[in-house]
C-alpha cells in the first residue's frame, strides 16, 4: 500500500511504502471458562441429586430406546432438588425448562441456567411399573425454590 507523505526535507513530497503492522493480538485475558465439558454436566447433575450418563447403545440396550439421546438418571441422591422432583432411576431426561438435551453437554448448559432460576421442568421418559403393558411414559417434573 502506498501512500504519500510531506517530507520537509527540501521541499520535496517524497511517496514512503507503508511497512505492513505484524497483526496486534489483544492483551491475553485470563482464561474464562465459558464451554461446558461432560466433567461439568455431571458435577452440576450432582449438584441437583443425580448422577448421570449419556446414553450410548449400552444404556440404550438395556433400557430399551430406540435411540441414543438423552442422559440416563443411574442414580438419585435423597433428600434433593431431583428427588424432591420424583426424578426415577433408570428415567431419561429429554428436556429441561423447554430445551432438548440430546447428550451431557446440552444436559449440562440446560441445568446450568434452569439452576439459576427458581422454578423449572425437566421432562423425562420414565419406565412403566412392572406388570404395565403400556411400557415407558412421559413425565414432566417440576422443580421449584428450595425454602427454609
Amino acid at each position: 500500500m502506498l501512500f504519500a507523505a510531506l517530507g520537509l526535507w527540501g521541499g520535496d513530497l517524497k511517496c514512503v511504502e507503508a511497512q505492513p503492522q505484524a497483526a496486534q493480538e489483544p492483551a491475553p485475558k485470563a482464561a474464562v471458562k465459558s464451554e461446558m465439558t461432560k466433567e461439568d454436566a455431571v458435577r452440576l447433575g450432582e449438584e441437583f441429586g443425580i448422577v448421570v450418563d449419556e446414553v450410548d447403545e449400552g444404556i440404550r440396550k438395556e433400557l430399551g430406546l430406540q435411540r441414543t439421546e438423552g442422559v440416563a438418571v443411574l442414580e438419585v441422591i435423597g433428600n434433593s432438588q431431583a428427588d424432591y422432583a420424583g426424578i426415577k432411576v433408570r428415567s431419561v431426561i429429554k428436556e429441561i425448562d423447554k430445551v432438548e438435551v440430546r447428550n451431557l453437554i446440552d444436559f449440562g448448559k440446560a441445568l446450568k441456567r434452569a439452576m439459576e432460576q427458581c422454578n423449572f421442568t425437566v421432562g423425562t421418559y420414565e419406565p412403566a411399573d412392572p406388570g404395565d403393558p403400556v411400557g415407558w411414559g412421559v413425565n414432566f417434573h417440576f422443580v421449584g425454590c428450595k425454602r427454609d
